[in-house]
């Protein structure tokens, strides 16, 4: 009986590292199309003559906005997700900081998805490509 439990468990948790590895080459594949969709918006934002902004971060409870040290076109009107001059893609939310306050928050990028907002749990979601076209057409005047 405890042979067989074993077994079981031992193959149970194959089964899951099978799935978690699957999930990961997905995330992985997803990540470099995102990335393209990213790197391509950058270019053409350049071609048209879009000025990137000093972007702005806004803290996880939404009482305080901080400056932070990177330049780039927010893709939202709530300016909670931007693209970089790097073409990195920022989810523009930190904890609350007093040294923020005075030099800045420090931001670090996200792994883009192709549907943003996906997993967040709030049933906002929208494609990145919808986010990057509107953007674009937009040019200048941007909310």
């Amino acid at each position: 009986m405890q042979e067989e439990q074993a077994s079981w468990r031992e193959e149970q948790r194959r089964a899951v590292a099978v799935r978690a590895a699957a999930l990961e080459a997905d995330r992985t594949a997803e990540a470099r199309r995102a990335e393209a969709l990213l790197d391509e918006f950058v270019h053409q934002a350049g071609e048209r003559g879009l000025r990137p902004h000093a972007l702005t971060a806004r803290s996880l409870d939404g009482r305080s906005t901080y400056q932070t040290h990177v330049r780039g076109w927010y893709l939202k009107s709530d300016r909670s997700v931007a693209v970089g001059e790097d073409g990195e893609y920022y989810v523009l939310t930190v904890a609350p900081s007093l040294r923020a306050r005075f030099v800045g928050a420090d931001l670090s990028p996200s792994l883009a998805r192709l549907i943003v907002g996906a997993g967040g749990g709030d049933g906002e979601t929208i494609p990145l490509q919808t986010l990057l076209d509107r953007r674009l057409a937009a040019g200048d005047r941007w909310p």
